[in-house]
């Protein structure tokens, strides 16, 4: 699958301090077209600074290229639907489900609930569903309108913080490929631990950095596009989730070597040593709420 990547622009852009530790020295490491990610100089954290403001990154999935967005979505809708269930699968996720679901009386009120952030089309929220699952979702492209309608779900289309959730109103959150999208990822965080139950989980899906395919390819890794405006790796996102209240439990790596550029026997070979030793191009971690 090709990864989804919009148009380089200059539009409005502005300097942020680090969103880690509020340093402000950065020291460039990736010089892709048009655009570079920097170094935090004190924690390490690699982020895109000057970034896209908030309003603009928000236009481009809802507006600008809203409906192509959406027929990328589509057309790989069944894959990420793999390749999420088998994530979730790494995290621990069959065995919390298990607990949580036990718990249900029958009642629709009792049964465990699940935000999935970045829900796209809403294919996890539906597979969750038919699980016993009190579900909702965000997404601010046009998928939402999608989801609602083809699939029945509440999936709300603005932003999480300005959904002002109940406090501690779900058991656990989801969000796949979403926070290295984000100008404010440690806000995102507390959010998400506003609104987790006591002891509730988060499970984080997101490129790794610290990963063999960002090391080998640099400034041509695949997940060094302008969409993302942050690369985490393993210590920096275990960082920022301990900023925002939470532990983090379990962390797994997937991803030696993508398709196409290697044959076959080698990728197999890359993919089982990546997952094994700790060093894939994507990482979930699941982490609890203190």
């Amino acid at each position: 699958m090709k990864t989804w990547s919009m148009p380089v622009n200059s539009g409005k852009s502005e300097k942020l301090p680090c969103n880690l530790c509020g340093a402000f020295v950065f020291n460039t490491v990736l010089d892709c077209e048009g655009f570079s990610f920097v170094r935090c100089e004190s924690c390490g954290l690699v982020q895109r600074n000057p970034q896209p403001v908030k309003d603009e990154i928000i236009a481009r999935y809802a507006d600008i290229y809203g409906n192509d967005y959406l027929s990328y979505e589509l057309e790989n809708e069944a894959s990420f639907l793999r390749l999420q269930q088998l994530a979730l699968k790494d995290a621990g996720f069959p065995d919390l489900e298990k607990k949580l679901l036990s718990r249900n009386s029958g009642f629709i009120n009792t049964a465990p609930a699940i935000l999935d952030i970045g829900c796209a089309t809403g294919a996890v929220l539906a597979y969750l569903k038919e699980r016993g699952w009190r579900v909702t979702g965000v997404e601010i492209s046009p998928g939402a309108e999608y989801g609602r309608k083809t699939r029945n779900l509440d999936i709300r289309s603005i932003p999480l913080e300005e959904n002002n959730f109940p406090p501690e109103c779900f058991d656990v959150v989801l969000a796949s490929h979403l926070i290295e999208h984000l100008n404010n990822p440690r806000a995102f965080l507390s959010e998400i631990n506003r609104i987790l139950k006591n002891g509730g989980y988060v499970f984080i899906t997101t490129p790794n950095i610290g990963g063999f395919q960002s090391r080998v390819f640099g400034s041509r890794w695949r997940s060094a596009i302008f969409d993302h405006l942050y690369l985490f790796s393993a210590w920096t996102l275990i960082q920022m989730l301990k900023s925002a209240g939470f532990k983090k439990e379990i962390l797994r790596t997937w991803g030696g070597l993508a398709a196409g550029i290697a044959p076959s026997w080698l990728k197999k070979t890359a993919d089982f040593l990546a997952k094994r030793l700790g060093f894939g191009d994507v990482m979930v971690i699941r982490a609890k709420k203190l």
